[in-house]
Protein backbone atom coordinates (compact mmCIF):
# COMPACT_ATOMS: atom_id res chain seq x y z
CA UNK A 1 0.00 0.00 0.00
CA UNK A 2 2.95 2.37 0.60
CA UNK A 3 5.21 1.27 -2.25
CA UNK A 4 2.90 0.79 -5.24
CA UNK A 5 0.65 3.88 -5.56
CA UNK A 6 1.53 5.77 -8.74
CA UNK A 7 3.86 3.03 -10.02
CA UNK A 8 3.29 1.80 -13.57
CA UNK A 9 2.83 -1.97 -13.53
CA UNK A 10 2.49 -4.01 -16.73
CA UNK A 11 0.81 -7.40 -16.15
CA UNK A 12 0.71 -10.06 -18.86
CA UNK A 13 -1.89 -12.82 -18.79
CA UNK A 14 -4.22 -10.37 -17.07
CA UNK A 15 -7.51 -11.68 -18.47
CA UNK A 16 -7.93 -14.48 -15.92
CA UNK A 17 -6.48 -16.29 -12.91
CA UNK A 18 -3.43 -14.85 -11.16
CA UNK A 19 -3.06 -12.02 -13.67
CA UNK A 20 -6.66 -10.90 -13.26
CA UNK A 21 -6.38 -10.92 -9.48
CA UNK A 22 -3.08 -9.02 -9.71
CA UNK A 23 -4.88 -6.30 -11.65
CA UNK A 24 -7.56 -5.99 -8.96
CA UNK A 25 -5.18 -5.87 -6.02
CA UNK A 26 -2.82 -3.47 -7.80
CA UNK A 27 -5.72 -1.19 -8.70
CA UNK A 28 -6.80 -1.06 -5.06
CA UNK A 29 -3.31 0.09 -4.05
CA UNK A 30 -3.39 2.92 -6.61
CA UNK A 31 -0.90 1.48 -9.08
CA UNK A 32 -1.26 2.54 -12.73
CA UNK A 33 -1.93 -0.48 -14.91
CA UNK A 34 -1.12 -1.84 -18.32
CA UNK A 35 -2.97 -5.14 -18.68
CA UNK A 36 -2.28 -7.55 -21.52
CA UNK A 37 -3.55 -10.85 -22.86
CA UNK A 38 -4.85 -12.19 -26.17
CA UNK A 39 -8.54 -11.65 -25.34
CA UNK A 40 -9.22 -7.92 -25.47
CA UNK A 41 -12.87 -8.31 -24.46
CA UNK A 42 -11.84 -10.04 -21.24
CA UNK A 43 -9.27 -7.31 -20.56
CA UNK A 44 -12.02 -4.71 -20.91
CA UNK A 45 -14.05 -6.64 -18.35
CA UNK A 46 -11.09 -6.65 -15.96
CA UNK A 47 -10.53 -2.92 -16.52
CA UNK A 48 -14.17 -2.16 -15.78
CA UNK A 49 -13.99 -3.98 -12.46
CA UNK A 50 -10.67 -2.32 -11.59
CA UNK A 51 -12.31 1.08 -12.04
CA UNK A 52 -15.27 0.02 -9.90
CA UNK A 53 -13.17 -1.15 -6.94
CA UNK A 54 -10.53 1.59 -6.92
CA UNK A 55 -9.96 5.33 -7.22
CA UNK A 56 -8.33 4.95 -10.63
CA UNK A 57 -9.76 6.76 -13.65
CA UNK A 58 -10.01 5.69 -17.28
CA UNK A 59 -6.54 6.88 -18.33
CA UNK A 60 -4.88 5.05 -15.43
CA UNK A 61 -5.51 1.64 -17.02
CA UNK A 62 -4.23 0.74 -20.47
CA UNK A 63 -5.74 -2.30 -22.18
CA UNK A 64 -3.16 -3.71 -24.57
CA UNK A 65 -3.82 -6.88 -26.53
CA UNK A 66 -0.69 -9.03 -26.60
CA UNK A 67 0.21 -12.47 -27.92
CA UNK A 68 3.39 -13.64 -26.24
CA UNK A 69 4.10 -16.01 -29.11
CA UNK A 70 4.13 -13.10 -31.59
CA UNK A 71 7.59 -11.87 -30.67
CA UNK A 72 7.65 -9.37 -33.55
CA UNK A 73 4.95 -7.38 -31.74
CA UNK A 74 6.74 -7.02 -28.41
CA UNK A 75 8.79 -3.92 -29.19
CA UNK A 76 5.73 -2.05 -30.42
CA UNK A 77 3.74 -3.17 -27.37
CA UNK A 78 6.47 -1.89 -25.05
CA UNK A 79 6.51 1.42 -26.88
CA UNK A 80 2.73 1.68 -26.51
CA UNK A 81 2.98 1.37 -22.73
CA UNK A 82 5.80 3.92 -22.63
CA UNK A 83 3.86 6.33 -24.84
CA UNK A 84 0.83 6.09 -22.56
CA UNK A 85 2.54 6.28 -19.16
CA UNK A 86 6.05 7.52 -19.92
CA UNK A 87 7.66 4.74 -17.88
CA UNK A 88 7.39 1.12 -16.73
CA UNK A 89 8.23 0.56 -13.08
CA UNK A 90 7.27 -3.11 -12.83
CA UNK A 91 6.84 -5.81 -15.46
CA UNK A 92 4.95 -8.86 -14.25
CA UNK A 93 5.60 -11.80 -16.58
CA UNK A 94 2.50 -13.82 -15.76
CA UNK A 95 1.26 -15.08 -19.13
CA UNK A 96 1.66 -18.80 -19.74
CA UNK A 97 0.02 -22.19 -19.98
CA UNK A 98 0.38 -25.45 -18.07
CA UNK A 99 0.34 -29.11 -19.16
CA UNK A 100 -1.28 -32.40 -18.20
CA UNK A 101 -0.06 -35.32 -20.30
CA UNK A 102 2.39 -38.20 -20.22
CA UNK A 103 5.52 -37.63 -22.28
CA UNK A 104 5.19 -40.94 -24.16
CA UNK A 105 1.71 -39.92 -25.36
CA UNK A 106 2.51 -36.30 -26.22
CA UNK A 107 3.22 -34.84 -29.64
CA UNK A 108 6.52 -32.94 -29.76
CA UNK A 109 4.65 -29.94 -31.19
CA UNK A 110 3.19 -29.48 -27.70
CA UNK A 111 6.65 -29.10 -26.19
CA UNK A 112 7.59 -26.57 -28.87
CA UNK A 113 4.43 -24.57 -28.17
CA UNK A 114 5.03 -24.60 -24.41
CA UNK A 115 8.58 -23.29 -24.79
CA UNK A 116 7.50 -20.66 -27.33
CA UNK A 117 4.82 -19.30 -25.00
CA UNK A 118 6.16 -19.79 -21.47
CA UNK A 119 9.86 -19.23 -22.12
CA UNK A 120 10.69 -17.46 -25.39
CA UNK A 121 7.66 -15.17 -25.26
CA UNK A 122 8.51 -14.13 -21.72
CA UNK A 123 12.18 -13.38 -22.30
CA UNK A 124 11.39 -11.58 -25.56
CA UNK A 125 9.10 -9.09 -23.82
CA UNK A 126 11.56 -8.79 -20.95
CA UNK A 127 14.31 -7.76 -23.36
CA UNK A 128 12.44 -4.68 -24.56
CA UNK A 129 11.26 -3.62 -21.11
CA UNK A 130 14.71 -4.17 -19.62
CA UNK A 131 16.26 -1.77 -22.15
CA UNK A 132 13.97 0.95 -20.78
CA UNK A 133 14.77 0.05 -17.15
CA UNK A 134 18.50 0.15 -17.85
CA UNK A 135 18.10 3.67 -19.24
CA UNK A 136 16.28 4.68 -16.05
CA UNK A 137 18.61 2.55 -13.89
CA UNK A 138 15.68 1.18 -11.92
CA UNK A 139 12.72 -1.15 -12.17
CA UNK A 140 11.41 -4.56 -11.19
CA UNK A 141 10.94 -7.61 -13.40
CA UNK A 142 8.67 -10.11 -11.69
CA UNK A 143 8.24 -13.51 -13.31
CA UNK A 144 5.54 -15.93 -12.24
CA UNK A 145 7.44 -19.20 -12.47
CA UNK A 146 6.24 -22.23 -10.50
CA UNK A 147 7.29 -24.78 -7.92
CA UNK A 148 7.63 -26.89 -11.08
CA UNK A 149 10.62 -24.70 -11.85
CA UNK A 150 12.29 -26.11 -8.74
CA UNK A 151 11.27 -29.77 -8.90
CA UNK A 152 10.06 -32.29 -11.46
CA UNK A 153 6.63 -33.87 -11.62
CA UNK A 154 4.86 -36.40 -13.81
CA UNK A 155 2.30 -35.18 -16.37
CA UNK A 156 4.09 -31.83 -16.66
CA UNK A 157 7.47 -32.56 -18.23
CA UNK A 158 7.17 -29.80 -20.86
CA UNK A 159 5.78 -27.29 -18.38
CA UNK A 160 8.53 -28.12 -15.88
CA UNK A 161 11.12 -27.68 -18.64
CA UNK A 162 9.78 -24.23 -19.52
CA UNK A 163 9.78 -23.11 -15.88
CA UNK A 164 13.26 -24.51 -15.25
CA UNK A 165 14.35 -22.51 -18.30
CA UNK A 166 12.85 -19.34 -16.85
CA UNK A 167 14.52 -19.95 -13.49
CA UNK A 168 17.89 -20.45 -15.15
CA UNK A 169 17.47 -17.44 -17.40
CA UNK A 170 16.42 -14.95 -14.75
CA UNK A 171 18.95 -16.18 -12.19
CA UNK A 172 21.62 -15.62 -14.84
CA UNK A 173 20.20 -12.25 -15.88
CA UNK A 174 20.27 -11.07 -12.28
CA UNK A 175 24.03 -11.60 -12.16
CA UNK A 176 24.43 -9.57 -15.38
CA UNK A 177 22.76 -6.57 -13.74
CA UNK A 178 25.08 -6.04 -10.79
CA UNK A 179 25.89 -2.55 -12.13
CA UNK A 180 22.20 -1.70 -11.76
CA UNK A 181 21.39 -2.37 -8.08
CA UNK A 182 17.96 -0.75 -8.38
CA UNK A 183 16.80 -3.20 -11.06
CA UNK A 184 15.30 -6.21 -9.27
CA UNK A 185 14.80 -9.65 -10.77
CA UNK A 186 12.12 -11.47 -8.78
CA UNK A 187 10.99 -15.06 -9.36
CA UNK A 188 7.63 -16.11 -7.92
CA UNK A 189 7.10 -19.87 -7.61
CA UNK A 190 3.47 -20.71 -6.82
CA UNK A 191 2.17 -24.18 -6.18
CA UNK A 192 -1.28 -25.13 -7.53
CA UNK A 193 -3.70 -22.19 -7.33
CA UNK A 194 -7.23 -21.41 -8.47
CA UNK A 195 -6.16 -20.29 -11.92
CA UNK A 196 -7.31 -20.93 -15.47
CA UNK A 197 -3.75 -21.85 -16.37
CA UNK A 198 -4.79 -25.20 -14.90
CA UNK A 199 -8.14 -25.30 -16.69
CA UNK A 200 -6.57 -24.55 -20.08
CA UNK A 201 -3.61 -26.89 -19.96
CA UNK A 202 -1.70 -28.37 -22.86
CA UNK A 203 -2.46 -32.08 -23.25
CA UNK A 204 -1.23 -34.80 -25.60
CA UNK A 205 -2.41 -32.84 -28.62
CA UNK A 206 -2.51 -29.08 -29.23
CA UNK A 207 -6.23 -29.20 -30.04
CA UNK A 208 -7.27 -31.04 -26.86
CA UNK A 209 -8.19 -29.39 -23.54
CA UNK A 210 -8.54 -31.02 -20.12
CA UNK A 211 -9.96 -29.42 -16.97
CA UNK A 212 -8.55 -29.93 -13.47
CA UNK A 213 -9.44 -28.77 -9.97
CA UNK A 214 -8.64 -25.67 -7.94
CA UNK A 215 -6.04 -25.30 -5.18
CA UNK A 216 -4.71 -22.30 -3.23
CA UNK A 217 -7.04 -19.27 -3.30
CA UNK A 218 -5.82 -16.89 -5.99
CA UNK A 219 -6.15 -13.79 -3.81
CA UNK A 220 -3.82 -15.28 -1.20
CA UNK A 221 -1.22 -16.16 -3.83
CA UNK A 222 -1.40 -12.67 -5.33
CA UNK A 223 -1.15 -10.93 -1.96
CA UNK A 224 2.05 -12.83 -1.19
CA UNK A 225 3.35 -12.11 -4.69
CA UNK A 226 2.94 -8.37 -4.15
CA UNK A 227 4.57 -8.56 -0.71
CA UNK A 228 7.50 -10.38 -2.30
CA UNK A 229 7.68 -7.77 -5.06
CA UNK A 230 7.82 -4.67 -2.87
CA UNK A 231 10.42 -6.34 -0.64
CA UNK A 232 12.63 -7.30 -3.63
CA UNK A 233 12.77 -11.00 -2.78
CA UNK A 234 14.88 -12.76 -5.37
CA UNK A 235 12.70 -15.87 -5.15
CA UNK A 236 9.49 -16.70 -3.31
CA UNK A 237 7.85 -20.12 -2.96
CA UNK A 238 4.10 -19.65 -2.48
CA UNK A 239 2.22 -22.87 -1.88
CA UNK A 240 0.03 -24.98 0.33
CA UNK A 241 1.26 -28.29 1.65
CA UNK A 242 2.45 -30.82 0.66
CA UNK A 243 4.03 -28.95 -2.25
CA UNK A 244 5.98 -26.52 -0.07
CA UNK A 245 7.47 -29.35 1.96
CA UNK A 246 8.49 -31.12 -1.25
CA UNK A 247 10.24 -27.92 -2.41
CA UNK A 248 12.37 -27.93 0.73
CA UNK A 249 13.08 -31.63 0.35
CA UNK A 250 14.07 -31.10 -3.28
CA UNK A 251 16.43 -28.34 -2.19
CA UNK A 252 18.05 -29.93 0.86
CA UNK A 253 17.39 -33.68 0.68
CA UNK A 254 16.93 -34.60 -2.99
CA UNK A 255 17.15 -38.36 -2.45
CA UNK A 256 14.13 -38.22 -0.14
CA UNK A 257 12.38 -35.87 -2.57
CA UNK A 258 12.81 -38.35 -5.43
CA UNK A 259 11.41 -41.14 -3.27
CA UNK A 260 8.41 -39.00 -2.22
CA UNK A 261 7.77 -37.74 -5.75
CA UNK A 262 7.66 -41.34 -7.01
CA UNK A 263 4.93 -42.05 -4.42
CA UNK A 264 2.98 -38.87 -5.17
CA UNK A 265 3.59 -39.18 -8.90
CA UNK A 266 2.10 -42.65 -9.07
CA UNK A 267 -1.12 -41.33 -7.54
CA UNK A 268 -1.13 -38.31 -9.88
CA UNK A 269 -0.94 -40.59 -12.90
CA UNK A 270 -3.67 -42.88 -11.54
CA UNK A 271 -5.95 -39.88 -10.97
CA UNK A 272 -5.16 -38.49 -14.42
CA UNK A 273 -6.00 -41.78 -16.15
CA UNK A 274 -9.24 -41.95 -14.15
CA UNK A 275 -10.27 -38.53 -15.46
CA UNK A 276 -10.15 -36.69 -12.12
CA UNK A 277 -7.94 -33.89 -10.80
CA UNK A 278 -4.37 -35.20 -10.86
CA UNK A 279 -3.75 -33.81 -7.36
CA UNK A 280 -7.11 -34.77 -5.83
CA UNK A 281 -5.73 -37.18 -3.23
CA UNK A 282 -3.50 -34.64 -1.48
CA UNK A 283 -4.87 -31.20 -2.32
CA UNK A 284 -7.03 -29.06 -0.02
CA UNK A 285 -10.77 -29.62 -0.25
CA UNK A 286 -12.88 -26.90 -1.81
CA UNK A 287 -15.32 -25.36 0.66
Amino acid sequence: ENELPGKVVWVTGASSGIGEELAYQLAKTGALLAISARREDELERVKKKCLEISNLVEKDILVLRLDLTDRRSHEAATNSVLKHFGKIDVLVNNGGRSQRSLFVDTNLDVFSAIMELNYLGTISLTKYVLNHMIQRKKGKIVTVSSVMGIMGAPLASGYCASKHALQGFFNSLRTELTDYPEISIINICPGPVQSKIIQNVFTEDLAKVRSTGDKMPTDRCVRLTLVSTVNDLKEAWISDQPYLAVCYLWQYAPTWAWWLMNKMGKRRIQNFKSGVDADASYSRKNK
